[in-house]
């Protein structure tokens, strides 16, 4: 499943295609996704123009002047894929190639500038949706999540508030998107590395110092993992059909019996099951 990083990198990479563009026309060809299609999806988005094109937790979110927005989940096998715009060597020319449409281009987007967006989905576990734009914070998919970790809003206090007396471990806390919106079981394993916290420890039993250590080691992984263009694990790629790359950069995560990365440690990295997730740590840089 693709976390915040990979979601990030791909609302991005539809920007030039999308924000700011008409969608001459939508094409829907099947009648769903993980779930059916809202009534008339086709018909809504055709002739809407395309405000603004955010992002929430794991959700990709396109603002129409329709007064609606369209709600993006990539699920486990989703990619959305530009073709189009590509510049000639005339000044002020473009030429628009596409590729023959696959059995499982599910959705595709015929845009006003010439691009194509086409939603790709072998496994169909990804979803669409349309909702009223003042009335998104109250819909299913996205109520009741917690702030977005490169927020002003999510900072050591916050985070100290909502771990207080808590017994479950840190990392299901961490998962928890009322607690903390879009993080998964990738980063969080790098941050608690990067922060020397112990997967396996109770959430409410981290001190003060350690929680600021850990908001920052949030920040930064997924900061770093953006700059990277997020991760290529099994079906994931950018808007651009590239692969991410800071899967090579991951410490413990998918390293089980490979020696720790920090200097001098002897110890090899551990995996756990926590809640049907594998946790990778290091028992001695991990406490």
């Amino acid at each position: 499943m693709p976390e915040l990083p990979e979601v990030e990198t791909v609302r991005r990479g539809l920007l030039p295609a999308m924000e700011g563009q008409r969608i001459l026309q939508a094409e829907l060809r099947r009648e769903g996704l993980r779930w059916p299609f809202p009534t008339d999806m086709a018909k809504r988005l055709t002739g809407a123009g395309i405000m603004h094109l955010r992002r929430r937790s794991k959700y990709i979110l396109a603002d129409l002047d329709t007064g609606e927005s369209l709600i993006i989940h990539l699920g486990m096998s989703g990619r959305m894929v530009i073709s189009g715009l590509k510049a000639t060597h005339v000044p002020g020319q473009f030429h628009f190639i596409h590729p023959a449409v696959e059995k499982h281009d599910h959705v595709l987007f015929h845009m006003a500038n010439g691009a194509r967006v086409t939603f790709n989905d072998p496994r169909r576990f990804g979803a669409m949706d349309l909702c009223a734009t003042r009335n998104l914070g109250a819909h299913p998919l996205l109520a009741n999540i917690g702030p977005e970790p490169l927020s002003n809003e999510f900072h050591s206090d916050y985070l100290a508030d909502r771990l207080k007396g808590r017994k479950t471990p840190i990392k299901a806390a961490l998962l928890d998107q009322r607690i903390v919106a879009g993080l998964g079981n990738i980063y969080v394993c790098e941050a608690l590395f990067r922060a020397g916290i112990s997967p396996l420890r109770a959430a409410g039993r981290i001190g003060a110092g350690r929680i600021e250590r850990l908001t920052d080691t949030i920040r930064a992984t997924l900061r770093d993992a953006i700059e990277a263009g997020g991760s290529s694990l099994r079906d994931y790629r950018q808007a651009d059909g590239e692969l991410g790359y800071f899967q090579h950069s991951f410490q413990v995560y998918g390293r089980e019996g490979a020696p720790c990365v920090t200097d001098g440690c002897p110890q090899i990295v551990r995996r756990a099951v926590q809640s049907g997730r594998s946790s990778f740590y290091c028992a001695t840089c991990q406490r």
